[in-house]
Protein backbone atom coordinates (compact mmCIF):
# COMPACT_ATOMS: atom_id res chain seq x y z
CA UNK A 1 0.00 0.00 0.00
CA UNK A 2 2.11 3.60 -0.84
CA UNK A 3 0.91 6.77 -1.91
CA UNK A 4 3.23 9.84 -2.49
CA UNK A 5 1.15 12.04 -0.68
CA UNK A 6 0.23 12.04 3.07
CA UNK A 7 -2.78 12.51 4.00
CA UNK A 8 -4.71 10.15 1.79
CA UNK A 9 -5.89 7.69 4.23
CA UNK A 10 -3.04 5.05 2.84
CA UNK A 11 -2.79 3.36 6.51
CA UNK A 12 -6.80 3.68 6.89
CA UNK A 13 -7.02 1.64 3.99
CA UNK A 14 -4.64 -1.17 4.97
CA UNK A 15 -6.59 -1.26 8.55
CA UNK A 16 -9.69 -1.48 5.85
CA UNK A 17 -8.59 -4.59 3.89
CA UNK A 18 -7.22 -6.40 7.29
CA UNK A 19 -10.30 -5.86 8.34
CA UNK A 20 -12.04 -7.49 5.60
CA UNK A 21 -9.29 -10.11 5.44
CA UNK A 22 -10.06 -11.07 9.22
CA UNK A 23 -13.88 -11.16 8.19
CA UNK A 24 -13.46 -13.63 5.39
CA UNK A 25 -10.81 -15.84 7.44
CA UNK A 26 -7.99 -15.41 6.08
CA UNK A 27 -4.58 -15.24 7.97
CA UNK A 28 -2.85 -12.40 7.20
CA UNK A 29 0.15 -10.26 8.37
CA UNK A 30 0.32 -6.08 8.78
CA UNK A 31 3.68 -5.41 7.76
CA UNK A 32 4.06 -1.53 9.71
CA UNK A 33 6.87 -0.13 7.81
CA UNK A 34 5.55 3.60 8.12
CA UNK A 35 7.99 5.01 11.06
CA UNK A 36 4.58 6.67 12.15
CA UNK A 37 3.84 3.41 13.30
CA UNK A 38 0.55 4.44 12.96
CA UNK A 39 -1.04 0.98 11.88
CA UNK A 40 0.67 -0.84 15.32
CA UNK A 41 -1.29 1.49 17.09
CA UNK A 42 -4.29 0.91 15.44
CA UNK A 43 -4.09 -2.54 15.46
CA UNK A 44 -3.70 -2.74 18.99
CA UNK A 45 -0.13 -4.63 18.44
CA UNK A 46 1.57 -5.21 21.91
CA UNK A 47 5.54 -3.28 21.24
CA UNK A 48 6.96 -4.04 24.69
CA UNK A 49 10.17 -5.59 24.96
CA UNK A 50 10.04 -6.98 21.39
CA UNK A 51 12.15 -6.43 17.91
CA UNK A 52 10.26 -4.20 15.11
CA UNK A 53 10.44 -3.60 11.41
CA UNK A 54 13.82 -1.41 12.24
CA UNK A 55 15.42 -4.38 13.64
CA UNK A 56 14.26 -7.06 10.82
CA UNK A 57 15.50 -4.73 8.33
CA UNK A 58 18.90 -4.64 10.51
CA UNK A 59 19.30 -8.65 10.11
CA UNK A 60 16.38 -10.13 7.98
CA UNK A 61 16.68 -13.88 9.93
CA UNK A 62 14.22 -15.73 10.92
CA UNK A 63 14.70 -15.39 14.69
CA UNK A 64 14.79 -11.41 14.36
CA UNK A 65 11.11 -12.09 12.28
CA UNK A 66 9.77 -14.12 14.88
CA UNK A 67 10.56 -11.55 18.03
CA UNK A 68 9.21 -8.17 15.63
CA UNK A 69 6.04 -10.33 14.52
CA UNK A 70 3.01 -9.89 17.38
CA UNK A 71 -0.43 -10.88 17.40
CA UNK A 72 -3.18 -8.11 17.01
CA UNK A 73 -5.70 -7.58 19.30
CA UNK A 74 -8.46 -7.56 16.97
CA UNK A 75 -8.81 -11.22 17.08
CA UNK A 76 -7.27 -14.08 18.98
CA UNK A 77 -6.00 -15.66 15.90
CA UNK A 78 -5.89 -14.75 12.28
CA UNK A 79 -4.38 -11.49 12.29
CA UNK A 80 -0.50 -10.59 13.09
CA UNK A 81 1.71 -7.24 12.94
CA UNK A 82 4.94 -6.56 12.00
CA UNK A 83 5.81 -4.00 14.35
CA UNK A 84 6.68 -0.27 12.90
CA UNK A 85 8.67 1.92 15.01
CA UNK A 86 10.28 5.34 14.40
CA UNK A 87 13.44 3.69 14.28
CA UNK A 88 12.73 2.40 10.74
CA UNK A 89 13.91 6.04 9.60
CA UNK A 90 17.46 5.08 8.84
CA UNK A 91 16.55 2.69 6.14
CA UNK A 92 14.37 5.45 4.26
CA UNK A 93 17.54 6.80 2.39
CA UNK A 94 17.59 6.29 -1.06
CA UNK A 95 20.77 4.29 -2.36
CA UNK A 96 21.49 5.31 -6.40
CA UNK A 97 22.75 1.73 -6.55
CA UNK A 98 19.53 -0.17 -5.25
CA UNK A 99 21.51 -1.51 -1.96
CA UNK A 100 19.55 -3.22 0.60
CA UNK A 101 16.31 -2.56 -1.17
CA UNK A 102 15.77 -6.81 -0.56
CA UNK A 103 15.93 -6.81 2.71
CA UNK A 104 12.07 -7.17 3.56
CA UNK A 105 11.75 -9.72 0.73
CA UNK A 106 14.00 -11.56 2.46
CA UNK A 107 12.95 -11.82 6.07
CA UNK A 108 9.68 -12.35 4.71
CA UNK A 109 11.00 -15.62 2.96
CA UNK A 110 11.44 -17.10 6.32
CA UNK A 111 7.55 -16.84 7.22
CA UNK A 112 4.89 -18.94 6.16
CA UNK A 113 1.11 -19.67 7.02
CA UNK A 114 -0.46 -16.51 5.84
CA UNK A 115 -2.89 -16.11 2.94
CA UNK A 116 -2.46 -12.43 2.86
CA UNK A 117 0.41 -10.55 3.80
CA UNK A 118 -0.31 -6.47 3.70
CA UNK A 119 2.64 -3.78 3.73
CA UNK A 120 1.96 -0.41 4.53
CA UNK A 121 4.60 1.79 3.02
CA UNK A 122 4.83 5.58 4.24
CA UNK A 123 4.21 8.64 2.16
CA UNK A 124 7.21 9.04 -0.08
CA UNK A 125 9.29 8.14 -2.97
CA UNK A 126 12.11 7.00 0.04
CA UNK A 127 14.24 3.78 0.74
CA UNK A 128 11.37 2.23 3.14
CA UNK A 129 8.91 2.30 0.13
CA UNK A 130 11.06 1.55 -2.25
CA UNK A 131 11.71 -1.70 -0.30
CA UNK A 132 8.36 -2.41 0.68
CA UNK A 133 7.61 -2.54 -2.95
CA UNK A 134 10.43 -4.68 -3.52
CA UNK A 135 8.97 -6.79 -1.21
CA UNK A 136 5.03 -7.20 -2.84
CA UNK A 137 3.77 -9.26 -5.73
CA UNK A 138 1.32 -6.11 -6.34
CA UNK A 139 1.12 -2.58 -5.42
CA UNK A 140 -1.89 -0.95 -4.41
CA UNK A 141 -1.63 3.38 -4.95
CA UNK A 142 -3.78 5.22 -2.53
CA UNK A 143 -5.54 8.41 -3.01
CA UNK A 144 -8.30 10.55 -3.32
CA UNK A 145 -9.82 12.70 -5.54
CA UNK A 146 -7.90 16.23 -4.93
CA UNK A 147 -5.36 18.15 -7.86
CA UNK A 148 -2.52 17.81 -5.62
CA UNK A 149 -2.86 13.45 -4.94
CA UNK A 150 -4.06 12.73 -8.47
CA UNK A 151 -0.62 14.62 -9.75
CA UNK A 152 1.19 12.26 -6.85
CA UNK A 153 -0.58 8.85 -8.65
CA UNK A 154 1.48 9.75 -11.93
CA UNK A 155 5.01 9.82 -10.03
CA UNK A 156 4.01 6.61 -7.84
CA UNK A 157 3.42 4.45 -11.10
CA UNK A 158 6.45 5.61 -12.53
CA UNK A 159 8.49 4.48 -9.89
CA UNK A 160 6.98 1.23 -9.75
CA UNK A 161 7.90 1.03 -13.90
CA UNK A 162 11.38 1.91 -12.09
CA UNK A 163 11.57 -1.24 -9.96
CA UNK A 164 9.78 -3.53 -12.86
CA UNK A 165 12.79 -2.49 -14.75
CA UNK A 166 15.69 -3.03 -12.15
CA UNK A 167 15.08 -4.32 -8.35
CA UNK A 168 11.62 -5.92 -8.77
CA UNK A 169 10.74 -7.27 -11.99
CA UNK A 170 7.78 -9.32 -11.03
CA UNK A 171 6.01 -6.20 -9.39
CA UNK A 172 3.32 -5.30 -11.16
CA UNK A 173 0.43 -2.25 -10.09
CA UNK A 174 -2.82 -3.93 -8.77
CA UNK A 175 -4.69 -0.37 -9.29
CA UNK A 176 -5.84 3.01 -7.73
CA UNK A 177 -7.71 2.85 -4.61
CA UNK A 178 -10.11 6.01 -4.41
CA UNK A 179 -9.93 7.21 -0.56
CA UNK A 180 -12.68 9.71 0.89
CA UNK A 181 -15.16 10.15 -1.87
CA UNK A 182 -17.51 13.07 -1.65
CA UNK A 183 -20.88 11.84 -3.55
CA UNK A 184 -21.92 15.25 -3.92
CA UNK A 185 -18.28 17.07 -4.93
CA UNK A 186 -18.47 18.56 -8.50
CA UNK A 187 -14.15 18.74 -7.87
CA UNK A 188 -14.60 15.29 -6.71
CA UNK A 189 -16.14 13.99 -9.90
CA UNK A 190 -13.81 15.97 -11.97
CA UNK A 191 -11.03 14.41 -10.25
CA UNK A 192 -12.30 11.16 -10.81
CA UNK A 193 -13.11 11.12 -14.22
CA UNK A 194 -9.69 12.36 -14.95
CA UNK A 195 -8.05 9.69 -13.22
CA UNK A 196 -10.66 7.03 -15.03
CA UNK A 197 -9.51 8.71 -18.33
CA UNK A 198 -5.62 8.84 -17.30
CA UNK A 199 -5.79 5.03 -15.80
CA UNK A 200 -8.48 3.08 -16.74
CA UNK A 201 -9.03 -0.29 -15.58
CA UNK A 202 -6.42 0.64 -12.43
CA UNK A 203 -9.01 2.84 -11.20
CA UNK A 204 -10.67 0.30 -8.82
CA UNK A 205 -13.93 -0.19 -8.04
CA UNK A 206 -15.76 0.76 -5.31
CA UNK A 207 -14.23 4.05 -4.37
CA UNK A 208 -14.36 4.19 -0.44
CA UNK A 209 -16.52 6.76 0.62
CA UNK A 210 -15.74 9.63 3.68
CA UNK A 211 -17.21 8.05 6.37
CA UNK A 212 -16.35 9.49 9.91
CA UNK A 213 -17.02 5.24 11.06
CA UNK A 214 -13.75 4.26 9.50
CA UNK A 215 -12.07 6.81 11.76
CA UNK A 216 -13.85 5.99 15.33
CA UNK A 217 -13.23 2.18 14.73
CA UNK A 218 -9.81 2.95 14.66
CA UNK A 219 -9.32 5.28 16.97
CA UNK A 220 -10.69 2.64 18.83
CA UNK A 221 -8.53 0.01 17.93
CA UNK A 222 -10.78 -2.22 16.43
CA UNK A 223 -11.76 -3.18 13.21
CA UNK A 224 -14.79 -1.55 10.79
CA UNK A 225 -16.60 -4.88 10.55
CA UNK A 226 -17.15 -4.56 14.46
CA UNK A 227 -18.27 -1.26 14.68
CA UNK A 228 -21.85 -0.52 14.80
CA UNK A 229 -23.94 1.28 12.67
CA UNK A 230 -24.96 1.50 8.70
CA UNK A 231 -22.43 3.58 7.71
CA UNK A 232 -19.41 1.04 9.07
CA UNK A 233 -21.70 -1.82 7.35
CA UNK A 234 -20.88 0.16 4.20
CA UNK A 235 -17.58 0.32 4.53
CA UNK A 236 -16.97 -2.89 5.12
CA UNK A 237 -18.61 -4.18 2.35
CA UNK A 238 -16.57 -1.88 -0.24
CA UNK A 239 -13.10 -3.06 2.06
CA UNK A 240 -14.41 -6.84 1.05
CA UNK A 241 -14.84 -5.98 -2.45
CA UNK A 242 -11.69 -4.29 -2.66
CA UNK A 243 -9.69 -7.28 -1.46
CA UNK A 244 -12.10 -9.59 -3.25
CA UNK A 245 -10.24 -7.56 -6.59
CA UNK A 246 -6.70 -7.78 -4.95
CA UNK A 247 -6.98 -11.84 -4.83
CA UNK A 248 -7.92 -12.11 -7.97
CA UNK A 249 -4.72 -10.68 -9.10
CA UNK A 250 -2.36 -13.90 -9.55
CA UNK A 251 0.52 -14.38 -6.64
CA UNK A 252 -1.04 -11.58 -5.31
CA UNK A 253 0.11 -10.20 -1.75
Amino acid sequence: MCSLKGGVGKTSVTLGLASAALELGLRTLVVDLDPQADCTLALGAGVDGQDDVAAVLDDPSAETMRRATVPSSWADDGLDVLVGSPRSVRHDRVDDAGAGLDGLRFALSWVSGYDLVLVDCPPSLGGLTRTGLVASDRAVIVTEPGLFSVMAVGRAMRTIDELRRGAAPSLQPLGVVVNRVRSRSVEQAFRLEELRTLYGPLVLAPQVPERAALQQAQGAAQPVHAWPGAAAAELSQVFEDLLERALRAPGAR
